[in-house]
């Protein structure tokens, strides 16, 4: 059988979008008739009219009636998450230009203008900015894949887009930059050197505020650059809200797929940045452990590939993740056209 339709290949193999052909059943709307056929498989389906006389699909093919399947571009899945891949889609490395590297969220569209955006974290795509420390502005440079995973190619080949808009971080505890806490933490401290030389204090400064969502999108260069169909996922479906129990998945660029359990909603706490500051956040998501350093930003949704979450931080132990109303809301784009 299978010289057969190997025989069958070469004579439909130069017909317009035919990529390859099989055995299986005649489908009618969508339903298995169960009657045996020849599948013919397509890049793209296209109306009769659209083809030319000689590239129609024949109705019969050695005696058994034909079925056109569209399959898109087959190709190797052998694509590395930290390669240059074009068009870009979600799930593999990119960031900010002065950062190592994260992971592209999701393809998100303007309200207003429905352009095709790059949804990441603040952290991944502007470099942890708080809006006023000039740690980024609107127009920088992103790379996929970032700069950590491409460091021997050029900023010209590995560009893909540029910081349009980011939700700043405020920090909870940072040193003071106020010049009176300056003074009188020099001063206390050259009085303790005195009689205490093993000690030391520090002066901070409490921010108060609370982040809802570490998130920020980039404007492609090109939009046909990119693609939405997270990799090894496919399309986002749509949006739901998690719950305790609710299980979950990823494609991140580091540890690619994997799945987890929502352990608790509504979570406030905590974020370690580095030894002298931490950020709180409020109304988050805790599932158990699922990511590691470069997963940030990707988008987390339900095994039926509704998107409930951004990731943004975890442990070995846990995972933590952004409310995706959260996060659209705040940057004014919408995960669906």
């Amino acid at each position: 059988m299978s010289a057969k339709f190997s025989e069958l290949f070469r004579q439909v193999a130069n017909l317009d979008q035919v990529v390859g052909i099989g055995q299986g059943h005649k489908l009618i709307r969508g339903q298995n008739t169960g009657h045996e056929a020849v599948v013919v498989l397509v890049q793209k389906k296209l109306k009769k009219k659209e083809l030319l006389r000689n590239d129609q699909i024949p109705s019969a093919l050695a005696g058994l009636p034909t079925d056109v399947i569209e399959v898109g571009n087959i190709r190797l899945l052998n694509a590395n998450r930290t390669d240059m891949i074009r068009p870009a889609q979600p799930g593999i490395s990119l960031g900010h230009y002065q950062v190592s590297a994260g992971t592209f969220g999701a393809v998100v569209y303007d309200k207003k203008t429905q352009e095709p955006f790059i949804l990441s974290n603040n952290h991944v795509l502007a470099n942890l900015t708080n809006g006023s420390d000039g740690r980024s502005k609107k127009g920088d440079l992103i790379t996929q894949p970032g700069i950590y995973d491409g460091a021997s190619l050029s900023l010209d080949k590995i560009a893909i887009g540029h910081l349009e808009r980011f939700v700043p971080l405020s920090m909870e505890l940072i040193t003071p930059q106020c010049p009176i806490a300056q003074f009188f933490e020099t001063t206390i401290n050259k009085i303790i050197k005195a009689f205490r030389p093993q000690y030391k204090v520090q002066v901070w400064r409490q921010s108060g505020k609370e982040n809802l969502a570490d998130c920020a999108v980039a404007k492609p260069i090109d939009k046909n650059s990119i693609s939405p169909d997270i990799m090894e996922i496919g399309p986002v479906q749509g949006i739901k809200e998690a719950v305790p129990g609710l299980e979950i998945k990823k494609s991140g660029r580091t540890t690619g797929v994997t799945q987890s359990t929502v352990l608790a909603t509504d979570v406030t706490l905590k974020i370690s940045i580095n030894p002298s500051e931490y950020a709180v956040f409020s109304e988050q998501i805790l599932a158990g452990p699922m990511s590691k350093p470069g997963d940030s930003g990707s988008l987390i949704l339900t095994l039926d590939n509704y998107a409930i979450g951004l990731l943004f931080a975890g442990s070995d132990q846990a995972t933590l993740f952004n409310k995706i109303d959260h996060v659209l809301q705040l940057l004014d784009v919408s995960l669906i056209l």
